[in-house]
């Protein structure tokens, strides 16, 4: 029964890691901390994996998982301290999951607080509904509607014009 087990989770692991390294990196911004993230996820996971009932719902197990370790990393008072250093660190490179804007959208949702963008990364980028999102977080669907609303507020106000899909279009300015 045990190797049936291992070869369950591995062919879902080999299945579901690229999806679950995108979500961890939109989560952290950081592709060290995306990888450590899944890995610690999938741990997590795996030591469930008999005691899941409905194996369907694997995967918004798996983000419940990777959202509650990342918010648990960032609630450390270890991860609140800096460290200064006579050099910069180099931008981080964000292409490969980048959609055509070129990190300029990104750089603004990275700002956003741990919560909020956890709310906008599984909406847009995961493209969950209000209530799987709340089932993932641990939250309700009226939680997750705020948090998205006043994450949305935030990006507006702080983005620029040039970011606004609107803006390019000469009929949205007639109006």
């Amino acid at each position: 029964m045990s190797r049936s087990r291992d070869e369950q989770f591995s062919s879902y692991m080999a299945a579901r890691q690229p999806a679950l390294l995108r979500t961890a990196y939109l989560l952290t911004g950081d592709r060290a901390s995306a990888e450590d993230l899944v890995q610690t996820a999938l741990a997590k996971l795996y030591l469930s994996w008999d005691k899941l009932r409905d194996h369907g719902a694997v995967d918004g197990y798996a983000r419940r998982i990777l959202v509650n370790e990342h918010n648990s990393l960032w609630r450390r008072a270890w991860k609140r301290k800096e460290h200064t250093t006579e050099t910069l660190p180099e931008a981080p490179h964000v292409d490969e999951y980048d959609e055509g804007l070129r990190g300029e959208l990104w750089d603004f949702v990275q700002t956003l607080p741990p919560k909020q963008r956890s709310v906008i990364v599984l909406r847009y980028y995961e493209d969950l509904s209000e209530a799987e999102i709340a089932a993932a977080l641990g939250v309700s669907v009226g939680t997750v509607k705020s948090q998205a609303s006043r994450a949305l507020a935030a990006l507006r106000q702080r983005a620029p014009r040039s970011l606004d899909p609107r803006a390019s279009d000469p009929r949205e300015e007639e109006r």
